[in-house]
């Protein structure tokens, strides 16, 4: 975590840290502690390395302290790419922000996105895309004119949907992900896009997925309420959350989980209609599996109120 990808610019700084790794790595966390404690007079304002120290108090079972050196490395850099703000949440057992810092999810990816499918397929079981694909075709879907793939990843969706689209573009907040994705070519438009933070488009998609993605973001009513207003009439909107009791449950994965009801409600709002809720499997983690919802909804349809004088359109 300390190592060249985090340097605080001070070398005596970096060469206690590296020795408290050592110390870590060795099972001593006490010395390691006092180490790395050296290294932080030097540099007070290192993110990475009061995130580092949290996580050896974490090892020894001080978990106060490790909170408090994860509330340093949020003060140090409110981005907190690293996570601390999740982290310290998490220990303490506070109610948690309702999403994940950008910043975070976008380094997380970055890192992650060269074993990615390599991790999530052949290690975890991941068959998301195609079970949102089968059940949309369960559904009556054949084919889409204008598709958008939701926090596309790698692009895993992407191949499946590419047959059955005319054109499909991909949205993700991972460069890393997005240069993966480019090179399937499958994709004719990918644009690096925080999809938390999405400002209002005309209706444009007949076809909207986000497959292991909204798992991510915890409350989803901007996003679902952005992809309503994205889809042309009659487009269909299909995603996955993980299951859970709470409407929006950050677990110890740093994985959001989301109950039924809150999904419900959530489509309601959004005024979305044929809503189906499916139970599944979508993933394995640490041996065990995760328990989901393959979610699919449509958009009214628009048809021609023929009464009065004129033709004028109306959505039913």
């Amino acid at each position: 975590m300390l190592g060249t990808s985090f340097p605080c610019g001070d070398p005596l700084a970096e060469r206690r840290a590296g020795f408290a790794e050592t110390l870590a790595h060795l099972g001593d966390f006490g010395g390691a502690i006092e180490a790395l404690r050296g290294a932080l007079d030097l540099v007070p304002g290192w993110a990475a390395g009061w995130f580092r120290l949290g996580e050896y108090f974490e090892a020894v079972g001080e978990l106060e302290e490790a909170a408090g050196a994860w509330d340093k490395a949020v003060d140090a850099d409110p981005r907190d790419p690293l996570g601390a703000g999740l982290r310290r949440d998490l220990l303490r057992g506070v109610p948690v922000a309702e999403s994940m810092p950008p910043a975070f999810v976008e380094l997380l990816f970055d890192q992650y996105a060269p074993r990615f499918e390599r991790s999530l397929v052949g290690k975890l079981n991941y068959r998301g895309p195609e079970l949102l694909l089968d059940v949309l075709r369960a559904q009556g879907f054949a084919r889409a004119r204008h598709a958008l793939d939701l926090g596309c990843g790698t692009g895993l969706m992407g191949e499946l949907l590419r047959p059955a689209c005319a054109r499909l573009d991909g949205y993700d907040i991972s460069s890393g992900m997005l240069a993966e994705a480019e090179a399937k070519g499958v994709y004719d438009a990918l644009e690096k896009r925080d999809i938390a933070e999405m400002a209002a488009i005309l209706p444009r998609y007949d076809l909207i997925v986000a497959a292991d993605v909204f798992i991510y973001l915890g409350a989803l009513e901007r996003v679902i309420g952005w992809c309503a207003g994205a889809l042309a009439p009659g487009g269909h909107l299909a995603f996955t959350v993980e299951l859970g009791e709470a409407p929006v449950q950050l677990r110890e994965s740093r994985r959001f989980a989301h109950s039924r009801d809150y999904v419900t409600g959530l489509m309601a709002e959004a005024g979305l209609g044929d809503v189906a809720l499916e139970g599944c499997v979508l993933r394995q983690d640490r041996g065990q599996d995760v328990a989901a919802l393959l979610v699919t909804a449509r958009a009214p349809a628009r048809v021609l109120d023929r009464e009065g004088d004129g033709e004028a359109e109306a959505l039913v």
